[in-house]
């Protein structure tokens, strides 16, 4: 059952990693501390989380155990989980036609099939090549923070 007013987001593998990277540059820290917030409304229940078999593929991965399984703990929290289908690859196809590399247009493709209206990552690259698309917001943790709540209480 979808919440009323509530936002669906995506946070994509780069996102969910902000907060191990190392923080010794100010933009990274600031990323890693938007993505501390937006997590903090997710389990407020301000915001639903999407969540994709991509996400887990690429969490498995992780050489790091410890970020492994803090993030993959955030799967709990979703309201939304989207497995692979014939929408989604093709989706994707057309993702990669922009420039995209295939995993990052699969998040984009889960992303868009869950109905999520923000994609949220730090990968500066992806950021560019969606200026512009209409299916989704792609935007920095940051930017959505100060797009989302700016000086409201949140």
């Amino acid at each position: 059952m979808v919440k009323p007013n509530i936002i669906k987001i995506y946070l994509d593998t780069c996102a969910f990693n902000r907060p191990f990277d190392d923080q010794i540059h100010l933009d990274v820290r600031f990323e890693a501390e938007a993505k501390i917030h937006i997590q903090d409304n997710i389990k407020q229940g301000k915001l639903e989380l999407v969540w994709s078999y991509i996400l887990d593929y690429e969490n498995s991965v992780n050489p790091f155990p410890f970020r492994k399984i803090t993030i993959q703990k955030w799967k709990d929290l979703a309201s939304v989980y989207i497995t692979e289908n014939d929408k989604i690859l093709s989706t994707a196809n057309s993702l990669m036609k922009k420039g995209l590399k295939s995993k990052d247009a699969l998040h984009l493709a889960c992303a868009i099939e869950g109905q999520a209206k923000y994609f949220i990552t730090t990968d500066k690259k992806i950021i560019k090549r969606m200026a512009g698309f209409n299916r989704i917001v792609v935007i920095n943790p940051i930017t959505f923070i100060v797009d989302n709540y700016g000086d409201k209480e949140c």
